[in-house]
């Protein structure tokens, strides 16, 4: 269920907003809702803000190029160990933490983004015709 919320903003902000809201395709009211809700996330978890990807607006961990699904990918083949995968990607353990933190909150967003990733690298040259692939061989 929603609620319809009225507020005031300068002249300026309304600007600022119509540009982002063209920028995401949506309307000034559906980007306002969704720029609140990444502004409360961003609040309520450590570490983590938002970005415009070649997918969409993700989660991102603060300092990196990792998304939140980019880490969580690398703790479930490290059957969970934070310390591990601190060490692998090189990230203080508060920042992977905070993806494992934020990937429990909103499971189904991170899931999505696990999905979408599990592509062959032809689908996802598709999306991201920049992508080169390297083997890895036993994280």
């Amino acid at each position: 269920m929603s609620k319809v919320v009225s507020i005031r903003v300068k002249e300026e902000t309304w600007r600022r907003l119509q540009k982002t809201a063209r920028r995401l395709g949506r309307k000034p009211s559906d980007a306002s809702a969704l720029l609140l809700d990444e502004a409360l996330r961003q609040d309520e978890f450590a570490f983590i803000q938002f970005r415009d990807s070649a997918v969409g607006r993700q989660a991102y961990v603060v300092g990196t190029g990792l998304a939140v699904w980019e880490i969580l990918l690398v703790a479930q083949s490290c059957g969970g160990d934070v310390d591990r995968v601190s060490d692998l990607l090189d990230l203080p353990t508060a920042k992977v933490q905070a993806a494992v933190n934020y990937a429990a909150a909103f499971p189904s967003e991170v899931e999505d983004a696990l999905s979408d990733a599990d592509k062959t690298p032809e689908e996802l040259r598709r999306l991201l015709p920049i992508l080169e692939t390297h083997s890895v061989s036993d994280l």
